[in-house]
Formats: C-alpha cells, structure tokens, sequence
C-alpha cells in the first residue's frame, strides 16, 4: 500500500489551497464534483481524514468515521436526485485499480444508464 502523500490533490482542497465545487460537506466528509465527468452527475465523496484507500480506512478509521462517510455518499445520491433512478459507487485502490490519486475517494455517478461494470473479456 502507498503511504499517504500531504500534497496530494484532494489533501490540499481539504486545505482550501485548491477550489472545488462542493456537493456537500460535514465536519467528516467533503463532496465535491469531478472536474472530468464521467457521468451527468459524478460526484467525490472524501473523508477528511488521511486515508490512503478504502482498506486503509476501514483498517484505521473510526466507527463514526466510517458511518458518516457511508451517510455521505447517501447524501449525495438524495441531493443530486440520482437516489431516484439508480447510480454507482465506485472506489479504485492501487495500480491495478487505477488509482490516481492517494486520498480514499468514492465516486458515485449516475443521471442516466452507466453501461456494464467492465468490457467483456474474450
């Protein structure tokens, strides 16, 4: 596992060195939109902890932690009216995972129909 770099992206958006356009923020979580959307709605949910990946955070992370993080993700389905019709939640970690950056992130996209989880393989 990657150790946790301070002056990654979302670290220094936590800092309010970098802006973002905020979906939703509590005193444990910030959501933000993605800069590059994938999706009519594509949304990151952080934790403002210092997690690398998911199994970082839930190895280290605390119980309140890790419940406000899932009721973000919530939130953000119900305030972009995606909890309506359905989205996806997805979480990269590590090089086969195409993680790009090392800050735990969520992405939840949807607003229309997200197509199949991975190309068929032959």
């Amino acid at each position: 596992m990657a150790s946790y770099d301070d002056n990654n992206i979302f670290a220094k958006i936590l800092r309010g060195e970098i802006p973002c356009n905020k979906c939703d923020e509590d005193d444990l979580t910030l959501s933000f939109y993605d800069i590059a959307p994938q999706a009519p709605v594509h949304v990151l949910v952080i934790p403002k902890g210092r997690y690398v990946d998911y199994a970082n955070f839930v190895a280290h992370a605390s119980v309140e932690e890790i419940a406000g993080f899932s009721a973000a993700i919530h939130r953000v389905a119900e305030k972009t009216g995606i909890s309506e019709t359905g989205y996806r939640i997805i979480s990269n970690i590590g090089n086969d995972g195409h993680q790009d950056v090392p800050h735990l992130h969520m992405h939840v996209l949807g607003g229309g129909a997200m197509g199949p989880m991975l190309a068929k393989r032959p």
